[in-house]
């Protein structure tokens, strides 16, 4: 199979009328593409790599898994992380949207270790980053010439 498409349709009131969302979700080429209709216009494109849908489902699920080992509810959980009931379902279905800052924090309270495999402080790592970071130059300009390379 060389993609796929799945259709959502929600369909919800607000301020005393009926909004439709139709929410279009593809695979080609080892990419996700989703795109967002909201009263018949698109609202949202967003591309995503196999491997970024997969590691943010691989997270989800270990969020979910922690959260199941310490027998807590999705509601307890939601509330430890001051979100609601939805965003964590989100985080645990494999969903994109969540801002990064949730996804961690729902982490960290269900013990995942992100960066620690190696068991080097989080400081550490980011002193380390920095200091390659510093080598390199600050701006990274792009050639607008063409580079002759005839000789």
């Amino acid at each position: 199979m060389t993609g796929f498409m799945v259709i959502l349709s929600l369909t919800r009131m607000c301020f005393d009328a009926i909004l439709t969302s139709i929410m279009v979700i593809t695979w080609c080429n080892d990419h996700y593409t989703s795109y967002l209709f909201v009263g018949g216009k698109m609202a949202k494109q967003r591309t995503y790599s196999k491997y970024a849908q997969e590691a943010v489902i691989l997270l989800g699920e270990q969020i979910k898994l922690g959260r199941k080992q310490r027998k807590w509810s999705e509601h307890n959980l939601a509330d430890r992380a001051g979100i609601s009931r939805a965003t964590l379902q989100k985080v645990e279905n494999g969903e994109m949207s969540p801002a990064i800052g949730i996804v961690f924090e729902l982490a960290a309270l269900v013990g995942v270790n992100l960066f620690e495999q190696d068991k080097l402080p989080l400081s550490k790592h980011i002193e380390q980053t920095r200091d390659k970071i510093a080598l390199l130059p600050k701006r990274i300009h792009v050639r607008k010439k063409a580079v002759d390379d005839e000789f």
